[in-house]
């Protein structure tokens, strides 16, 4: 009877799991934000322990989790609209190479060492970092690559605004001031509020406002 019951638990909560991270919204395991971490760890360690537990009410265990994916499923909402609460909670991305150079100060910040760099290069099958022009260190941990051969072509575009939230370190990198951007926007008859995503290429501005975006 007890394996039984064991056995009806662990597929209970195998099909209660998969409808939770429906919920959830897709995210491959590699790009889990730190709040997708946790609330994966926690639900996990919940169905453990009401498995293990065999005169446990399985119901009683769902809800807790049912509130962790609640809570997630509002902070995830909350920072679609908060590019501070996003920053927070996620962090932002970070330039490791920049131009062919290392960003040794960057590294520092970010505790990333230069094994872990070297590691993440070979598994781009990148020989040498002199191959590379452009290393961002993303959110969820991942390196972006952008080495300099042929196949890539022209510079790479870099993010200028963000949900309305004016990038300095991009600014810095292009030798600009904010007067530059309020005057270019004012010239587009744009607000930086209604901006959802400018990049900047060849030495130009591209602009995509929220109003370009389905909703």
């Amino acid at each position: 009877m007890d394996y039984l019951l064991i056995l009806l638990k662990t597929l209970f909560f195998y099909f209660a799991i998969v409808l939770f991270y429906r919920f959830m919204g897709k995210r491959e395991v590699g790009e889990l934000s730190i709040i997708d971490l946790i609330v994966s760890i926690l639900i996990a360690e919940l169905a453990a322990i009401s498995i293990e537990k065999y005169d446990s009410n399985i119901f009683l265990m769902l809800l807790p989790a049912t509130l962790l994916v609640i809570l997630q499923i509002l902070i995830a909402k909350i920072s679609l609209k908060s590019g501070k609460v996003r920053s927070l909670l996620d962090g932002d991305a970070s330039v490791i190479i920049d131009n062919g150079k290392i960003n040794f100060k960057e590294m520092i910040k970010q505790r990333y060492n230069l094994e872990d760099l070297l590691t993440q290069l070979r598994a781009k099958e990148v020989k040498s970092i002199e191959e590379v022009e452009y290393a961002i260190l993303e959110t969820s941990g991942k390196l972006s690559v952008f080495t300099k051969d042929a196949n890539n072509s022209g510079p790479y575009p870099l993010p200028l605004i963000l949900d309305g939230k004016i990038q300095q370190m991009t600014l810095k990198r292009i030798r600009k001031k904010e007067k530059w951007l309020s005057e270019l926007l004012e010239s587009k008859k744009i607000k930086l509020d209604d901006v959802f995503y400018a990049f900047y290429k060849d030495n130009q501005l591209f602009i995509i406002k929220n109003s370009d975006c389905i909703s």
